[in-house]
């Protein structure tokens, strides 16, 4: 039997206890931080470790140095191998506790590297760094590239579209009325419309065949595309449609699509001051021109035809009195119906032509329009 006082030397050593002074061995969130794991925590980014003192480069990591490498042996200050680097504005930024960032390029290789390069600050061991940190963002670049050039192209696009838009808006205005053309644009279609009272304008020229056949095709049908285009602004002057043109022929109407209860007045106006422009043209050219108009008033149905082509044209016999009056004129007159003369004869100086036998339309009282004289007949 043992004593109980001494220790048997058969059983195990008692374990050693740690006294409360010993200090606990270092573990990884206490352990010191070296320079170059500090600088490797970023993957794939060149990373260097500078003295804001001195701007010395106290480590850099093997992308850095192949990006901002030194071009001699030499130990040189950070701004020496950073192209674009303003120290002055990195200092300012620091000093309000910011980053400070910019972009650079750089060679690797055979290419170049677009890089960001980003600068703060950073303690080790009480002691103030600078940590700068390049990333390589040339996808970035390219992604960013090929974005704003499908957005100048998209653009480009657009404007090419609205141009055209716009081209075929004048076209398609050149042949009918504005409101008939937004009503085709936003519908389809348009729906055939009966005007109860509307003036029509029918002119041509007397003996153009035999002048375009004598004369040189090319000056005379540029001759008449400027007697045109004068017709076009007298017509819009007065708030009248320019309708079509047939050869030598010029149609223009009032008070349709919209109604306006002047339409025989103005109309009126327009014959005037067209017989006017080619009074004065004949007087300045060798070529004298000579053009018959006939009026009419009364009820016109206006409609697109056609499905291809679209045309806007008017029917009913209104439009045939006007043209049976054209070619009742003599050469530079103006030759109207009762119905027309009816509504104009305050406002102008008129003739009475007597009765005549109208094609269609039996005996008819016709009128020459003369002049712009309100409350005058002649």
């Amino acid at each position: 039997m043992s004593d109980p006082g001494k220790p048997d030397p058969a059983s195990p050593p008692a374990p050693a206890v740690a006294s409360s002074a010993e200090a606990p061995e270092p573990t990884a969130s206490t352990a010191p931080v070296s320079l170059p794991d500090l600088a490797l925590r970023s993957i794939g980014s060149a990373v260097a470790i500078v003295d804001p003192a001195t701007w010395q480069i106290l480590f850099e990591n093997g992308l850095f140095f192949e990006w901002f490498g030194p071009e001699a042996e030499a130990d040189v200050p950070l701004a020496s191998r950073m192209e674009g680097l303003d120290l002055e504005a990195l200092s300012a930024k620091l000093e309000k506790g910011r980053r400070y960032t910019w972009e650079t390029e750089v060679t690797s290789g055979a290419r170049t590297v677009t890089t960001e390069v980003e600068v703060r600050r950073l303690r080790h061991d009480e002691r103030e760094l600078l940590l700068v940190e390049a990333r390589n963002i040339s996808k970035r670049k390219e992604a960013e590239y090929l974005l704003d050039s499908y957005s100048r192209m998209a653009e480009k696009n657009a404007r090419d579209l609205q141009r055209e838009k716009e081209r075929a808006e004048k076209l398609l205005l050149n042949i009918m009325p504005r409101a008939v053309y937004e009503e085709l644009r936003d519908y389809g279609s348009t729906t055939p419309q009966r005007f109860e009272s509307a003036s029509v304008l029918l002119l041509d020229f007397v003996g153009f065949t035999d002048m375009a056949i004598a004369n040189d095709p090319t000056s005379t049908i540029a001759e008449l595309n400027d007697i045109f285009s004068a017709f076009d602004r007298i017509v819009e002057l007065y708030g009248c449609e320019r309708l079509k043109t047939m050869g030598d022929a010029y149609m223009a109407v009032s008070g349709l699509p919209e109604a306006n209860p002047d339409h025989a007045v103005n109309l009126a106006k327009v014959a005037l001051r067209m017989r006017r422009y080619i009074e004065r043209r004949n007087a300045a050219h060798p070529e004298a021109w000579r053009c018959r108009i006939g009026l009419h008033s009364g009820p016109i149905i206006g409609s697109v035809v056609g499905v291809q082509k679209y045309v806007y044209d008017i029917f009913g016999p209104g439009v045939n009195m006007a043209a049976r009056m054209e070619t009742l004129a003599d050469p530079m007159q103006i030759v109207m119906s009762e119905a027309t003369w009816m509504l104009v004869r305050d406002e102008f100086a008129c003739t009475d032509l007597g009765e005549v036998e109208v094609k269609g339309f039996g005996t008819q009282r016709i009128y020459s329009l003369d002049a712009e004289a309100s409350g005058r007949f002649a």
